[in-house]
């Protein structure tokens, strides 16, 4: 379910971002000495004050809405998502809060899940007939076995007929499995770049890097100077993926990766073994943390690394800015800056397009295991659809450094880095999904411990090119 031609998209006008609220009327009330016809008109205003006060108050966001009718019993809700730290927190909590303030008869429990073993319980929570009512995924893959084994609803005809933002089409794209509607996007455009220290960059009289001679040519720099290039937690293997993913692509475009995946070719192809190759070299040229796989990125260990000054440049994922700006905003304005990752001149030479970047333009996505429960249903879209991409939320994205998948908000990005990641992802030819959502599961977790075992030396390109052909075989056997 690749996304082609993203710079083909019509870019909208500007939204207005304007904060969604529930208006109570004031009521005044005023003191009078006069006799019954003063007294009784006072009092009448002030009932129908009151009166037109509870009617406002009894508004809910969703009227005037074409939206489902929700039921009016009583219906719990559980929301498994992986908002575990602020500022995603606060902003999701706060949208299942406005859902529940204006249908109380409906409870949703929403439970925070570490991202790292996300993936992993719920797949536990669906074998063992556990798995939640609404759960966020990110497409691809996965998505797609989830809805094969009868965990995700298909709701087309919900998208088909009732209200929903007007997202941007590669994100209905990876919302989707074989034109049926799957998930609803409720996160961020997510590109994948390189963020640095222009500090450090400019004490070491150091260039921006567009090619990968020149990035090898500033990380020598950087060594020779006691600084570790490259700020990688690798501890849930995807962090370490995205090195993989773009060097493949930089040497192939999507070419090799698209046969590999349909075993018309093979992950131990040209391409890969390039990656793999490159990777080790690095690791054994000392351009990445020490210990590398032990650290993890959702203790902050990687982002400490470029706070501290011992590394000089982080690839991440987009949502690396607003976390960075969170922590210290003054400290990521004045040292932050961010490149897209650099061309292989030799494939470039060849024919080979330079412009496949990593993403997703989905971010996140919701899908629902409603068990035929129709009014469930109707309920959990409402919530996806108008509390979590209502404007009150899409404002808090952006003011957290975040890019809705909705048309018209990538021409209100003003954060410098923010603009560039938005730039780059929009000017793609293509837009690779990461191959940890774009898998298969069974897939995801063979590529996984591959990057485990690539960065810590403990096997070959060759070798776990033959593990993940060994996989993706198995995998599409069984479809």
């Amino acid at each position: 379910m690749r996304f082609k031609k993203l710079k083909a998209l019509a870019l909208s006008a500007a939204m207005t971002l304007s904060m969604a609220a529930c208006g109570g009327g004031t009521t005044g009330t005023t003191s009078s000495g006069g006799g019954d016809t003063t007294g009784s008109t006072t009092a009448a205003t002030t009932q129908s004050s009151e009166s037109e006060s509870t009617e406002a108050a009894a508004a809910k966001q969703t009227d005037g809405k074409n939206v489902p009718e929700l039921t009016k019993d009583d219906m719990t809700i559980v929301l498994w998502d992986i908002a575990t730290e602020e500022p995603n927190k606060s902003t999701q909590e706060a949208a299942v809060q406005r859902f529940m303030n204006d249908y109380p008869n409906i409870h949703v429990e929403q439970i925070h899940q570490q991202n790292d073993n996300y993936k992993q319980q719920l797949v536990v929570a669906m074998s063992s007939g556990q798995c939640p009512d609404m759960y966020i995924s990110w497409g691809g893959g996965p998505m797609a076995e989830y809805y094969n084994s009868g965990y995700a609803d298909d709701i087309t005809d919900l998208f088909n007929n009732y209200d929903h933002p007007d997202f941007i089409e590669a994100a209905v794209a990876q919302g989707t499995y074989k034109d049926k509607v799957i998930g609803i996007p409720f996160g961020s455009l997510s590109g994948c770049d390189v963020f640095y220290n222009k500090t450090i960059f400019k004490d070491n009289g150091l260039e921006v890097p567009t090619t990968l001679d020149e990035l090898e040519a500033v990380c020598e720099k950087l060594k020779a100077a006691g600084i570790t290039p490259f700020a990688l937690a690798n501890a849930p293997k995807w962090t370490g993926s995205m090195y993989y993913m773009y060097l493949v692509a930089r040497h192939s475009g999507n070419a090799e990766f698209d046969a590999a995946y349909t075993q018309e070719g093979s992950f131990g192809s040209e391409a890969f073994i390039f990656a793999s190759d490159k990777i080790q070299d690095w690791v054994k040229k000392g351009y990445f943390p020490d210990g590398v796989n032990s650290l993890s990125p959702d203790d902050g260990q990687d982002k400490q690394l470029m706070y501290d000054g011992s590394c000089a440049m982080m690839l991440h994922g987009s949502w690396m800015a607003g976390s960075m700006a969170a922590d210290n905003q003054e400290w990521y304005e004045e040292n932050i800056g961010v490149f897209r990752w650099p061309e292989d001149t030799e494939a470039k030479a060849k024919g080979v397009p330079q412009d496949v970047e990593i993403g997703t333009a989905i971010g996140n996505a919701f899908n629902f295991n409603s068990k035929g429960d129709q009014e469930k249903l109707k309920a959990m879209y409402v919530l996806a659809t108008q509390y979590f991409n209502d404007d009150i939320y899409n404002k808090e994205q952006m003011e957290h450094l975040n890019t809705p998948s909705i048309k018209g908000y990538e021409s209100q990005v003003v954060d410098p880095n923010m603009k560039t990641i938005t730039e780059v992802f929009f000017n793609a030819s293509n837009v690779q999904l990461w191959y940890d959502q774009y898998l298969p599961a069974s897939v995801t977790e063979v590529h996984k411990d591959s990057m485990s075992a690539l960065f810590g030396l403990e096997k070959n390109g060759a070798e776990i090119g033959e593990a993940q052909d060994k996989a993706m075989k198995e995998a599409l056997a069984d479809q």
